[in-house]
């Protein structure tokens, strides 16, 4: 009887080996990941649109970020994940308009997260309105992300975790995905 190698975590590469070996253990019990994220979180929150979507980002930017450039654009992209390996993207744009130039910000959230916990969506949007204010990830873009959420980075491990359970071969668990 081979004992297989352990799955590769690619999305939990950056964390301590002892982390990875926990995390090893609990998707190598057959629901072990599933139920551990299904309790910490049980329901999917209910911005399924883009107009509900922007409306959320939107008021996170207002109470965090007042002073920081107007959104233009927040959606749901279906092609997010799969083109370029990401579960969230902000664009700023260059725009001319009659003599002056102004910047447009976009932001694009994988469809993945149309159906996830409140708090996975919160997480990416965090993340992406901390680039209005600071482009590099660097010590003040996650000083700023804490500022805006105290629990990012445990929110940031459990999608991360999230995402290693679906690759290696688990049900999505909020119901029907893109």
């Amino acid at each position: 009887m081979s004992v297989s190698p352990p799955l590769a975590l690619p999305y939990l590469a950056a964390y301590p080996a002892a982390l990875q070996d926990q995390v090893h253990s609990l998707l190598a019990q057959p629901q072990g990941a599933r139920d551990w994220l299904l309790k910490r979180h049980p329901t999917p929150h209910a911005l399924r649109t883009d107009k509900a979507l922007f409306g959320y980002v939107d008021a996170l930017k207002s109470s965090f970020l007042r002073k920081a450039g107007t959104l233009h654009k927040v959606v749901y992209d279906n092609k997010l994940h799969v083109v370029r390996n990401a579960l969230g993207t902000h664009t700023r744009r260059s725009v001319v308009q009659g003599s002056r130039l102004n910047t447009r910000h976009e932001i694009r959230i994988a469809a993945l997260f149309r159906q996830a916990p409140e708090a996975f969506l919160r997480m990416i949007t965090v993340h992406e309105l901390a680039h209005l204010r600071e482009l590099e990830h660097d010590k003040a873009f996650y000083a700023l992300c804490t500022h805006m959420e105290p629990d990012y980075h445990q929110y940031e491990f459990e999608v991360r975790l999230y995402l290693s359970h679906v690759e290696a071969g688990g049900a999505r668990l909020w119901g029907e995905s893109i």
